[in-house]
């Protein structure tokens, strides 16, 4: 018993740092109406980790890091000056195209390289199982960093999110380097969050949460908070179930995740049914 709890010590660990830091994230990415960015920046992060491999550099390296942070920061680049209403096709049908074309190109890259396959399957599921204490504190770390510039900055950012997601007009000063800024950070946290979950569960773990939250709370706090606890429940609870029934953890937590969105939309849809029926004379 012991063994088992020092054993899931770590994943478990990893999994509040980063539940919080993905429900904060998240709040902002569904208030902005972005829903699929994260999938398209980690695809092309883990494009730039396949570039690095084929060039010769071992996984994990400094250089395969570099690279797979310049080709994030490329996209995020993107983002940051993108005007939704300018564009002649909608921002999420860009986002769409730019995640498959970094699937694509990283699975012909995957072709020439051994065990191309396994990495790429290794970057969707991720395995959070078997994070070290090592790989736990320099995630703390790098996240204390991002954290600290989103309390000075948070409502900065909050305004430029709002404003966004709303359609409203008004600007805030150096609206284009609060907007880089924002997506700079957030590309960091998805790197590094891919690099130990998989692209399927930051997603989910970036997106569910805030989903969840939004469908009973309206508050911007009370979303934050609750994302944080519904995205630590369902990871850890995701964690020990695949545990014991020798199952991939990061496709059990996704399952676990999903389905409570569904059930909370279904509770969701059924409860105003009952009000009316109740309040008929």
């Amino acid at each position: 018993m012991k063994e088992t709890i020092f054993f899931l010590a770590t994943p478990i660990a990893a999994s509040i740092i980063l539940a919080g830091m993905l429900g904060y994230f998240g709040t902002h990415i569904l208030t902005r109406r972005i829903i699929f960015i994260d999938i398209a920046v980690a695809q092309i992060a883990a494009l730039g980790t396949m570039i690095g491999l084929l060039l010769g550099y071992t996984e994990g390296s400094l250089e395969v890091q570099v690279l797979s942070y310049l080709c994030t920061l490329l996209i995020i680049g993107g983002f940051a000056f993108l005007k939704s209403d300018s564009l002649p096709i909608p921002l999420e049908a860009v986002i769409g195209i730019i995640y498959c074309l970094g699937l694509a190109l990283s699975i012909l890259l995957a072709e020439n390289l051994p065990g191309g396959a396994n990495f790429i399957t290794k970057t969707i599921t991720g395995s959070i199982l078997w994070v070290t204490w090592k790989n736990v504190y320099s995630l703390a770390l790098l996240f204390a960093g991002i954290g600290t510039i989103h309390i000075l900055f948070g409502n900065r950012f909050f305004q430029l999110s709002n404003r966004q997601g709303v359609g409203a007009g008004g600007t805030i000063p150096n609206d284009s380097f609060w907007n880089l800024l924002f997506y700079i950070t957030f590309g960091i946290v998805v790197v590094k969050a891919v690099l130990i979950a998989g692209i399927f569960l930051v997603f989910s773990l970036l997106i569910a949460p805030a989903v969840a939250s939004s469908m009973f709370i309206s508050s911007w706090k009370g979303r934050l908070v609750w994302s944080w606890i519904i995205g630590l429940a369902g990871t850890i609870t995701g964690i020990l179930f695949s545990y014991s029934m020798n199952i991939s953890n990061g496709p059990a937590v996704v399952c676990l995740l999903g389905i409570l969105v569904f059930v909370l939309a279904l509770i969701k849809l059924v409860r105003p049914i009952q009000h009316s029926s109740i309040n008929k004379p």
